[in-house]
């Protein structure tokens, strides 16, 4: 992410600056779910390099979207959760997501989300069955 500026053009550019690209949703929609260890995301994004992941998370941490919990352990224990900021995406996150099942659906694209949302994809199952 390119340093935040303080003008543009829309809030859907802003939006793109904070959480755009190919990674920083999934992210964010995952965390959704509670604090989260820097393995179980990369377990939960299949395809994303550490450093890649490490990246999205400090720029998702310096928007304020999320927080890192470093523990005194050893070895040390880090933790990711959202702001404020962040948990205030869940709506917004979670009616892309259902548009996204429906789209799926319409066109035959098997989305594997389905496995990690079996709730929202039930539920469209059962209205496109009807």
């Amino acid at each position: 992410m390119a340093k935040l500026t303080k003008e543009y053009q829309c809030s859907l550019q802003l939006l793109d600056a904070l959480i755009g690209g190919k990674w920083k949703m999934r992210i964010v929609y995952y965390l959704l779910g509670g604090t989260k260890r820097f393995s179980e995301l990369t377990k939960m994004i299949p395809g994303i390099t550490q450093k890649t992941l490490t990246q999205q998370l400090r720029e998702l941490e310096e928007a304020d979207i999320v927080i890192r919990k470093i523990y005194a352990e050893m070895p040390p224990r880090v933790e990711y959760s959202l702001t404020e900021y962040g948990q205030n995406l869940e709506r917004a996150l979670k009616d892309l997501s259902l548009w996204s099942h429906r789209y799926a659906i319409a066109k035959e694209i098997d989305v594997s989300t389905k496995v990690n949302h079996p709730e929202i994809y039930k539920n469209e199952i059962e209205q496109n069955t009807r």
